[in-house]
């Protein structure tokens, strides 16, 4: 079989619904033709306008074509064809009337419109822009990957097909014929810059798809058809790529008549978002200019669907199963209630300079978002990360009696089952399942900031990353905390609450040591993005899966990590019943006296009492049907450590030797050498000696007080320089004069041993990398999670290591 190398990006078959009756050939406008020299030197336009059947529109050579070893591999062929076949019957499903078909076909409709909408050259350009190098193969394979990626917020919308029959003029094709409308960015903006189209998860986002000469879909956000006088460039409610939900799929509109001139307003708007392309029916038709002169804003009428039509649309739903089991949906597609608690109103009038910013940061408008343009601010809406922290600290004061005066040893001593589930409760409350986290969280705004990852066991995390954020800013930390919500019964803490004693104890002291910092701005405590995105969890634990077989994992590689599992063995033992221990001691020393049993078990209660992790109630450990879960993870894992990264604009910290190699190797380029930055600086700071508070409420005071500032300050010098960098960019200078700005402040270190507090030692390797670091996979994870402010790769990385470990 002969493969063909000329790629249809717009298929024939699709092509034909647009000809003529009794004709059968498209008329085809060059936007842009090529340009041809003459000898004289001269400069001719070749021709733009000419008629052509389906087979030379809409076609470019090796388009699709992947070559192995000189071998071709015709995607078009492999995935477009069963798609397109699909597609084929699913289109004149959808101009017809008849609901059953519509139905069968509805999955297949949008399969198609969403690989439509990419598999032209204006989205793969949009795709390879998404990375910061693809050659045509890895485009070919994220092109595969990223597929399907509209359809959930396409099918949760208001759903329309218009009709040209009673008009003169017929709908137009052009060469992205899944067109996005918003009249809040037109052409020209930054939102509409080629490749770029507004995304459709904004509120005044529409989807424009001409089905053929006569029909054109409508897709539009609930939001918006309810209210177009909303803000057209805010993000719906829910805006999530992938997730399961119900919808009525025989809801749609299909009675509006289109006059001449709402449907050329509609041409025109396909013709200015086309990339070079057009064809039609007829010759005037690729020429609506000429008949409308509109603002941009104005074009949109014809596309808002009639409002006493929206009924079909929207409403919650409510499912009983068989078993008992009941499912609730509201018209967004989340499955929990709306929590008012965690709104906030917005403010009607401006915020003054010296007002608290309405992002919950804590600090005021002048100092936090007033600068940022609004793109980059987080969440004004609800409750910010920060105020969530607070409210669940005060809520852990509470239940467990911290806020009466009881003490850490009387707390541990009468700690309930019930109390470990009012815990949890309360986290589960204040993180609902459908949490938009990334509208949350900071974006790439220029300040300094940085991902922790590592072990969140309260003994080490102080050891470093508590006072990590006098050199790095704002650092950000996973919290330790199990959402209930994401696990199985037999494993969650509402359903065996006494399961989670030492797990419970040992987050708790994580939560009560590290909010002095979580109050000052100065460490973002999140949960685990895993925990609101399902996909994003499949795609997660696939990733970690096919690493792992690359980069295994054993605790004792990491002798701080295999210290802390035999002190959790110990406390387990400490744990058990009065009579195990006497039964253990018995027999290895099967001559004990009553006395030296009564010291030893004396000795234990001791020991328990001056560990701070350890359970003081017996029959905790030991019985049949009674243990312990214990937690031990460095998180966020890799792929989510540069998710997180990425998207906040953030440096990547760890003190985990084993995450350090994971770093390493996502360093090393596909195509060439390695080419490192700043290595001068980098030099400068391997042979230095950090010091590390680990009191946080005198790093809070620190912090507060701007007493070492200067390091996120060179540090947020060196990320911005690192970010903008190309191989053949570097500023010798530049690079110089941070090495020496380095040397010159950190003379300022023994400030930290004046102060009195307890110090920590290490020493910081650093990844400056020419490229970044990056990897493919987290990049469309961003894509998928529907992230639009995120940087291409990771600029720096640092390692943190105690300063009596052997360097690499």
């Amino acid at each position: 079989m002969v493969l063909s190398r000329d790629n249809h990006y717009v298929p024939e078959w699709h092509q034909r619904h647009f000809i003529e009756p009794r004709r059968d050939e498209l008329y085809y406008l060059d936007l842009n033709p090529e340009k041809f020299v003459r000898r004289d030197g001269s400069i001719v336009l070749g021709r733009s306008l000419f008629r052509a059947p389906v087979s030379r529109c809409f076609v470019q050579r090796d388009l699709y074509s992947t070559f192995f070893g000189g071998v071709i591999d015709e995607i078009e062929r492999k995935l477009f064809g069963a798609i397109d076949t699909r597609g084929s019957k699913a289109i004149p499903a959808f101009m017809a009337t008849e609901e059953a078909e519509r139905s069968r076909h509805f999955e297949t409709l949008f399969e198609y419109i969403d690989i439509q909408k990419i598999r032209t050259p204006k989205g793969l350009d949009w795709l390879r822009s998404q990375y910061p190098g693809l050659d045509q193969n890895e485009l070919m394979m994220e092109m595969q990957a990223i597929r399907m990626l509209h359809g959930g917020i396409w099918a949760n919308g208001v759903r329309e097909v218009v009709s040209a029959e009673q008009s003169a003029v017929k709908f137009i094709l052009t060469d992205h014929p899944v067109t996005i409308y918003n009249h809040g960015a037109p052409p020209g903006s930054t939102l509409t810059r080629y490749p770029e189209d507004p995304s459709i998860a904004l509120k005044g986002s529409q989807t424009i798809f001409p089905l053929s000469r006569n029909f054109c879909l409508i897709l539009t956000n609930l939001e918006y058809a309810r209210d177009p006088a909303c803000r057209a460039l805010e993000k719906r409610t829910f805006a999530r790529n992938f997730h399961d939900a119900l919808v009525n799929t025989m809801a749609l509109i299909h009675e509006r008549h289109l006059i001449e001139p709402d449907v050329v307003r509609i041409n025109r708007i396909l013709k200015l978002r086309a990339r070079r392309f057009v064809a039609a029916g007829c010759e005037e038709w690729l020429f609506p200019e000429k008949q409308n002169d509109e603002p941009w804003s104005a074009l949109g009428e014809p596309l808002k669907p009639p409002a006493d039509q929206l009924h079909e649309f929207g409403g919650e739903i409510y499912v009983r199963y068989t078993d008992g089991r009941v499912h609730y949906q509201d018209e967004f597609g989340r499955t929990e209630k709306e929590r008012s608690f965690l709104l906030k109103p917005l403010s009607d009038g401006a915020l003054r300079p010296g007002d608290a910013c309405g992002c919950g940061s804590g600090e005021t408008f002048r100092d936090c978002c007033r600068s940022r343009p609004e793109a980059l601010r987080p969440a004004w809406d609800e409750l910010s990360i920060r105020e969530r922290n607070l409210r669940f600290y005060q809520g852990i004061l509470n239940i467990l009696g911290l806020s009466e005066g009881k003490s850490w040893t009387d707390v541990r001593r009468t700690l309930t089952e019930e109390q470990i589930r009012q815990v949890y409760t309360l986290f589960a409350a204040l993180w609902p399942l459908e949490t938009d986290l990334l509208k949350l969280l900071p974006k790439p705004d220029g300040r300094p900031r940085a991902v922790y990852t590592g072990s969140t066991h309260p003994f080490l995390i102080d050891e470093f990353a508590t006072g990590a954020p006098l050199y790095f800013g704002e650092l950000i930390i996973e919290n330790p905390f199990a959402h209930p919500g994401v696990l199985a019964k037999a494993y969650s803490p509402l359903e065996q609450p006494g399961s989670y004693h030492h797990e419970f104890l040992k987050s708790v002291v994580f939560i009560l040591n590290i909010m002095p910092l979580v109050d000052a701005g100065l460490v973002n405590l999140i949960p685990d993005p895993c925990i609101f995105d399902t996909h994003l969890r499949r795609q997660m634990m696939k990733m970690a899966e096919d690493r792992a077989r690359l980069v295994g994992f054993e605790v004792d590689e990491d002798p701080r990590l295999k210290k802390l599992a035999i002190e959790g063995l110990k406390r387990d033992l400490l744990a058990l019943p009065d009579e195990a221990i006497i039964a253990e001691l018995r027999r290895d020393k099967p001559g004990i006296g009553a006395e030296e049993i009564s010291d030893l078990l004396v000795g234990r209660r001791i020991l328990r009492e001056r560990d701070p992790l350890a359970v003081l109630q017996d029959g905790i450990v030991g019985a049949s049907d009674r243990g312990q879960l214990h937690i031990m993870k460095l998180a966020p894992n890799f792929e989510i450590a540069m998710y997180l990264a990425q998207a906040t604009g953030a440096a990547i910290v760890t003190d985990s030797p084993h995450r350090w190699q994971e770093l390493k190797l996502a360093i090393r380029p596909r195509f060439g050498p390695l080419v490192a930055a700043l290595d001068g600086l980098a030099a400068v700071i391997s042979r230095e000696t950090f010091l590390f508070s680990r009191d946080p409420v005198m790093t809070a005071k620190i912090g507060i007080a701007g007493a070492h500032a200067n390091y996120p300050a060179l540090f947020k010098d060196s990320f911005r320089y690192l970010a903008k960098l190309r191989d053949s960019d570097r500023k010798t200078n530049w690079e110089a004069s941070a090495a020496a700005r380095f040397t010159r402040l950190h003379r300022s270190q023994g400030e930290l041993e004046k102060a009195g507090v307890p110090i920590g030692r290490a020493r910081i390797s650093c990844a400056f990398p020419a490229r970044g670091i990056q990897d493919n996979t987290i990049n469309r994870l961003l894509l998928m999670s529907s992230s639009e402010q995120h940087l291409p790769s990771v600029p720096m990385a640092f390692f943190i290591e105690p300063f009596t470990a052997v360097r690499q």
